[in-house]
């Protein structure tokens, strides 16, 4: 997908190739339907000559073969007679028609919604599944933009106009073999003029379609990251007052975007009114014509009719397939960029729905391990070996960038090395082994995510609310020191934290995700920084209750306080990607002058 004019036909091939079978067979059944709908189209169109012939010259009407065979087949004798069947008939065939056209259109916005639902769901499964180097790597706003806005636009201005092309196509065809069989000259040069005219028209626009599809595309992401960055910043918005800046920025991006959208619009329904006005033109010069013949205008009254009826038919599905068209080019960009976010879901590791989990029973080995970020020179990580006994304590200490939370990621299976190999029992922790290994983890990061729900729900993150084990949520929260102030609370665990959090302190923040890792009963415990804005009295309690559980897990944690790190069974210092001390806080204290001069910082901060 690297191309950037890459052919419509290939985009619309992947779009397919992504159409669940189901709704293949759907689309099926739906173009059989237009089929029908189209061929009773003809029927109605077909039903206006004699109906106008009888109405006008009723005694000439037998003289038609058609009304002669309907007058035999209904043994009538009277040429008023025919006046009630032929009318019926064509009231009927035009409700019908009626009445196909609007299921046909009801049942094309279903499908392409159904199938939008499909592809938008499959874009967001895919993408949480993808690894984490890929979303480090990637804006939000990008899968943001694509899921929230240009999966709309694929639904409605590329599957929709797609199927009203097709819907569109089969009518005119229709009534073009139609008028053909009445008057095959006017009929062709009809078709000449206005489908060349469309042809003509869609030469020029082409090029401005295409290029506002760029723009569309480019700024409905751009659209999507100001509004991230305004509103996910609301405190200092208001703080600084720069709410005047945000807005411009929104409006940098907006404001091309509705008018890309604008011009769009314009450009697939701006020819409508001069190609109406040359059919009125041509109508009128053929009556004129017409008239002016010996036989007088009351002989051409029913072929003028089927051709004002045909002309009345044709050209709202001439338009409708022009404008489906100009839609589709319009969003082909968006249509590239949900392709693409398909595509790149591929890659990922096959989606597993029974995980089995990997443990480790004795050691967790880092070996030779080196890692470096996509685009960066220096290694985050470089040659790390690390032994870690399960059960123990960990303290990992460091100058901010040293490579903790890098190693972290690898340890976790978020990140790959690029050399070297994690090691659980002496079995090197392979590709298809990582969901099972991500089983065993609990992992606390500085910065707490909370939902907009109950803090019994986001203690338990995950869960369906009625699968909530609340004995195992109050056990949890008593260990991380946060029972007293949720029972103190009115709504107690129901309590609302608000999006983000909002409505409660950072220290409750980081406890309501210290329980939620509890809460989960991990055999591995990470805290990176997971109590940086509790106090030292509450940060020890906690540390206790976690260090004292049943189940006794593996505790490996990132800490800038002394205090914190002072009871762990061993400590690793980490400066520029290297380890470079090991031991206890006291033989390090000792030992090492690194370790001493860190532990000064720390002690002063």
């Amino acid at each position: 997908m690297e191309n950037e004019d890459i052919n419509l036909s290939l985009l619309l091939k992947e779009l397919w190739n992504s159409i669940e079978s189901k709704r293949r067979i759907q689309l099926f059944f739906l173009i059989g339907l237009m089929l029908i709908s189209a061929f009773v189209e003809v029927l109605s169109l077909g039903a206006v000559m004699p109906f106008l012939a009888v109405l006008i010259s009723p005694e000439e009407a037998f003289n038609q073969p058609l009304i002669s065979l309907v007058a035999d087949y209904l043994n009538l004798i009277e040429p008023s007679e025919l006046i009630f069947p032929l009318t019926a008939a064509f009231i009927s065939a035009s409700i019908i028609a009626g009445i196909l056209r609007i299921f046909v259109l009801w049942l094309t916005t279903k499908l392409s919604v159904l199938n939008g639902s499909d592809l938008s769901t499959k874009v967001y499964k895919n993408t949480l599944y993808q690894p984490y180097e890929v979303h480090v790597a990637r804006n939000t706003s990008e899968v943001i933009s694509g899921i929230s806005a240009k999966i709309n636009d694929v639904v409605f201005r590329i599957i929709q106009s797609f199927l009203v092309l097709i819907s569109s196509f089969l009518v005119i065809i229709s009534i073009i073999l139609a008028l053909i069989f009445i008057d095959p000259v006017i009929a062709l040069t009809s078709f000449l003029i206005f489908g060349g005219s469309y042809f003509f028209i869609s030469r020029i626009f082409v090029r401005k379609l295409s290029n506002n599809s760029k723009r569309i595309a480019d700024e409905q992401t751009q659209v999507v990251k100001a509004l991230q960055e305004g509103l996910g910043g609301i405190r200092d918005v208001l703080l600084n007052g720069t709410q005047e800046f945000y807005t411009s920025i929104y409006k940098k991006a907006d404001f091309p975007l509705r008018h890309a959208l604008g011009n769009n619009n314009f450009l697939g329904q701006s020819p409508r009114f001069a190609i109406e006005a040359l059919a009125i033109v041509l109508i009128s010069l053929l009556a004129f014509f017409l008239t002016s013949s010996s036989e007088g205008i009351g002989e051409y009254v029913p072929l003028l009719g089927a051709l004002a009826l045909g002309a009345q038919r044709l050209l709202p599905n001439l338009q409708l397939s022009y404008a489906s068209w100009a839609s589709i080019i319009g969003s082909k960009s968006s249509l590239k960029d949900i392709i693409e976010l398909l595509q790149n879901s591929k890659k990922q590791r096959d989606i597993q729905l029974d995980i089995k989990t990997v443990d480790f029973k004795k050691s967790l080995k880092i070996e030779n391990v080196s890692f470096k970020y996509e685009n960066q020179e220096n290694f985050a990580l470089d040659n790390i070996n690390l032994v870690i006994q399960r059960n123990s304590k960990i303290g990992f200490v460091g100058s901010t960038g040293s490579g903790k939370s890098t190693l972290f990621d690898l340890i976790m299976g978020l990140l790959k090395p690029i050399n070297g190999k994690v090691l659980l029992d002496d079995n090197p922790l392979l590709e298809e082994d990582i969901a099972g290994w991500q089983k065993n983890i609990s992992h606390v990061p500085q910065n707490i995510y909370l939902s907009d729900g109950t803090i019994a729900e986001n203690i338990a993150f995950g869960i369906e609310p009625s699968l909530v084990d609340i004995g195992r949520v109050k056990f949890a929260a008593d260990v991380a020191c946060i029972s007293s102030f949720i029972e103190s609370n009115p709504s107690k665990y129901d309590a609302l934290v608000g999006e983000r959090g909002v409505k409660i302190s950072g220290g409750e923040k980081q406890r309501i995700g210290i329980a939620r890792a509890i809460y989960k009963e991990r055999k591995l415990l990470i805290l990176d920084e997971a109590t940086s804005a509790l106090d030292n009295k509450t940060e020890k309690k906690v540390i206790e209750g976690i260090t004292n559980l049943k189940s006794k897990p593996t505790i490996l944690m990132i800490a800038h306080r002394l205090s914190t790190v002072k009871t762990c069974d061993s400590i690793v210092q980490l400066e520029n990607g290297k380890i470079v001390a090991i031991g206890s806080f006291d033989d390090l204290l000792e030992n090492s002058p690194s370790f001493k001069e860190l532990a000064s910082e720390m002690k002063n901060n």
